[in-house]
């Protein structure tokens, strides 16, 4: 294949990328704003955002609300938080969804693979057999069957249900 059409990433491409902090942006936009910014969770120290370049369905972000960006600058609150949030989101995630699995991890530092290496983030990506299909390994691209904005509210259902 020689081309895959993505209209959508012409907003992000287009955008000008400056020295803010991408989930400093959204967290300090508002509540009124968390369903266009798809910021799914507020809590004390921390906050969950859905990844807008998933690499499945239901690729969350769970990062703290302060601008840190390792491990060991996290305070023992943010830390409990941090883990209790990603926990909870597993179980919102599978009313949701019924995933057969999870990836779930951090990337530290640029090297590892973090794209925001300055804002610590876990990843908690649903799997399902089979979600591995040719399209990666042939075309070198993932097909994510689901529009953001439903996913958003399929979530935003499951958590409120809690």
């Amino acid at each position: 294949m020689d081309r895959l059409w993505a209209p959508w990433r012409g907003v992000y491409i287009g955008k000008e990328h400056g020295s803010e902090c991408i989930f400093c942006a959204k967290l300090s936009a508002g509540l009124e704003q968390d369903r266009e910014n798809f910021v799914l969770y507020r809590g004390d120290k921390v906050f969950v955002i859905l990844n807008i370049y998933p690499y499945n369905n239901g690729h969350l972000l769970v990062a703290p609300n302060r601008h840190v960006g390792d491990i060991e600058d996290l305070d023992i609150d943010e830390m409990q938080e941090l883990f209790a949030v990603t926990r909870h989101m597993v179980k919102v995630q599978r009313k949701a969804f019924n995933p057969n699995g999870f990836n779930v991890g951090i990337n530290l530092g640029k090297v590892a693979g973090a794209g925001i290496p300055g804002h610590l983030h876990i990843h908690i990506v649903p799997r399902w057999e089979g979600d591995a299909n040719f399209m990666p390994v042939l075309g070198d691209v993932r097909v994510i069957s689901e529009a953001l904005e439903t996913t958003f509210a399929k979530l935003k259902q499951a958590l409120e249900q809690e």
